[in-house]
């Protein structure tokens, strides 16, 4: 955003939408201000939703949103990232509306939410598309996408590493309002939304295995809009209140505080993308649970547990063994080492946005009809 804003080529514009304009979730289209950019357009008509039902209304809600801010601010190029539900609704708003999609981050795979679906559908609707990772490309490519139109730029995630100015442990502390002591826990748990679950017995399990660690400090971050959100918030907010500190929660710690910690953790623990996005970075161990993340490329540093406290437990043992911190200390991360957003912007800059014509599906191979 900060490098469309800068060019000479390019104007930003910035539509914000769902858990941003919520309370519950921080509010955090302040933060988007308070980095310095204007927020020209709030979808409000998405919010929060507590399962499929509602989030088939909320999707229906945000094209009519989405469709209402495209049709005023008339962009030339609709830039999404990722696979929310929210973004599904700007994509088929900006597609009805013949505006063309560069497509942030797609080709990934996550088996364990709805996510995945909603990835791939995006992809199918977008004219570029700037990926993580080889395996990603060819993963759109064999989808039907033209070659040349899938750019391997490496993760967004990496980038802002790149560029944030990380916290010491004093200065987290003072900013947060608490003492950090080790072992250090960063945990985020994300409601699996594919799939047979039990969210409360999920985080339950969570909560067990990390209570069986003598000491140590767990920073618990909110999870985002998806259904059986409140399960977990309830879950987490009650065993907080409990044991107080060295236990805490954080609805939304913000780029900078979040990789700070994700810097000075013993792990990462839970089902966000963060750990296996950008933790790896850091050399930090990563205790991914569950299957909601099944599918997506990991690094050596990424632990995989069944959500259970049995399974939890030897997976926190594991990263907090001398021989797996050993075999971890020159860990690669497979999102690349920086440079995603310079290679976004040769990309942006450099396309005839008007000469992109009509998709068509790409046959890798061709039928032949003998």
């Amino acid at each position: 955003m900060q490098r469309i804003d800068e060019s000479l080529s390019l104007d930003l514009q910035v539509v914000a939408t769902g858990a941003h304009l919520l309370e519950e979730f921080g509010s955090t289209f302040a933060d988007i201000q308070e980095a310095g950019f204007s927020v020209d357009w709030k979808v409000r008509e998405l919010s929060e939703a507590n399962d499929g039902l509602e989030v088939a209304h909320q999707v229906g809600q945000g094209i009519s949103g989405f469709t209402a801010a495209f049709e005023s601010l008339k962009p030339d190029l609709v830039v999404i990232i990722g696979d929310r539900y929210e973004m599904l609704s700007a994509a088929i708003s900006a597609f009805f509306l013949e505006i063309p999609i560069a497509h942030l981050h797609g080709g990934e795979v996550t088996h364990g939410a709805f996510d995945d679906t909603i990835r791939h559908s995006i992809t199918k609707f977008a004219r570029i598309h700037c990926v993580a990772t080889e395996e990603s490309a060819q993963r759109i490519i064999n989808a039907g996408e033209n070659p040349a139109s899938v750019h391997v730029v490496g993760g967004l995630g990496v980038d802002e590493i790149a560029r944030t100015v990380l916290l010491t442990d004093r200065e987290i502390e003072k900013e947060l309002g608490i003492e950090l002591s080790r072992p250090l826990f960063v945990v985020t748990y994300h409601p699996v939304t594919a799939g047979k679950h039990d969210a409360k017995e999920e985080i339950d399990g969570l909560i067990e295995a990390l209570g069986a660690i003598a000491g140590a400090t767990v920073i618990f971050t909110m999870p985002g809009a998806d259904p059986e959100h409140q399960v977990i918030e309830q879950s987490i907010s009650k065993v907080v209140a409990e044991r107080g500190a060295p236990w805490h929660v954080f609805t939304s710690l913000g780029q900078q505080r979040y990789l700070s910690l994700l810097a000075v953790a013993t792990a990462v623990v839970g089902n966000s993308s963060s750990g296996l996005l950008e933790a790896p970075t850091f050399h930090t161990p990563t205790i991914n649970i569950g299957p909601r993340q099944s599918g997506r490329h990991k690094a050596m540093s990424v632990i995989n547990a069944d959500p259970t406290a049995e399974s939890i437990g030897h997976a926190l043992d594991t990263a907090m063994s001398s021989q797996f911190l050993e075999s971890i200390r020159g860990v690669v991360n497979p999102y690349g080492t920086g440079g995603a957003v310079d290679r976004i912007m040769t990309i942006l800059e450099g396309t005839n946005i008007g000469a992109l014509g009509n998709k068509i599906y790409f046959d890798v191979t061709p039928n032949h009809v003998e």
